[in-house]
């Protein structure tokens, strides 16, 4: 688990790159489930989503250890592509993102707008990881996968932001993609110490976790079929609205 130690040199590191992010008690949510409810809004990052703090922590760590990385690569469907591509340019290392073919055109966009370079290859995401491992061989490139401990590092400090911010949370619901925003909250939770349940959150279209979860082993699926990305995460109270 990250002490909170590092989660607050993390937390400094990405405020020195963005501002907090706002949350807010939205006054019809709390009318619709009759409790107070409060958004985080990550979508007022530079890249509209939480992942960017998890690039800037990864990138500032990766020149830390290894200063003469000539480049990195990793493999995305969007919100991670934008993430190591603005934190590769704010660290001087060049990045090459894949994404499958069929990707959104306005995250390939935003992607190639921080400097990336853009390659598209393969049907789905793990298609286009097994090229970026490929091309990662034959450039010399440093992998970034999509998840490790320096991006949890990193996308906990919204979640220490939150659980500052806001009044004693009784439940955090969190969606998970692959899962490092529900583990910085986690995280995050344990080290400052508040009683505060978290769920997480999936479609039913990509039930991998909770299955994994009710099992109380990994259980694969053949497909995630899912429409939507970079769901923020919300909290309630129980104060009852009135």
């Amino acid at each position: 688990m990250l002490s909170l130690q590092e989660i607050e040199e993390a937390r400094q590191i990405v405020h020195g790159a963005m501002l907090p992010t706002p949350q807010y008690a939205w006054p019809l949510l709390a009318k619709r489930t009759g409790c107070e409810v409060w958004v985080k809004h990550e979508n007022h990052t530079p890249i509209g989503a939480f992942k960017v703090r998890g690039g800037l922590i990864y990138m500032d760590r990766l020149k830390r250890r290894a200063p003469a990385t000539r480049g990195v690569i990793s493999a995305t469907r969007g919100n991670h592509g934008q993430s190591i591509a603005l934190a590769a340019r704010r660290a001087g290392i060049a990045a090459t993102i894949v994404v499958p073919h069929g990707n959104s055109t306005e995250k390939n966009a935003a992607m190639r707008g921080f400097g990336a370079e853009l390659v598209e290859d393969g049907h789905d995401f793990d298609a286009a990881r097994e090229t970026a491992m490929r091309l990662a061989q034959e450039r010399g490139l440093a992998m970034v996968p999509s998840f490790h401990r320096d991006l949890v590092a990193g996308v906990a400090s919204y979640a220490f932001e939150f659980i500052k911010a806001t009044p004693a949370l009784d439940t955090i619901y969190v969606p998970i993609g692959l899962g490092s925003g529900i583990c910085g909250v986690i995280a995050v939770r344990d080290a400052l110490g508040p009683a505060t349940k978290v769920v997480g959150v999936v479609s039913t279209e990509a039930p991998a976790y909770a299955l994994s979860f009710t099992a109380g082993k990994v259980v694969p699926t053949n497909s995630a079929n899912t429409m939507a990305d970079g769901r923020p995460c919300a909290g309630r109270t129980t104060k009852r609205s009135t």
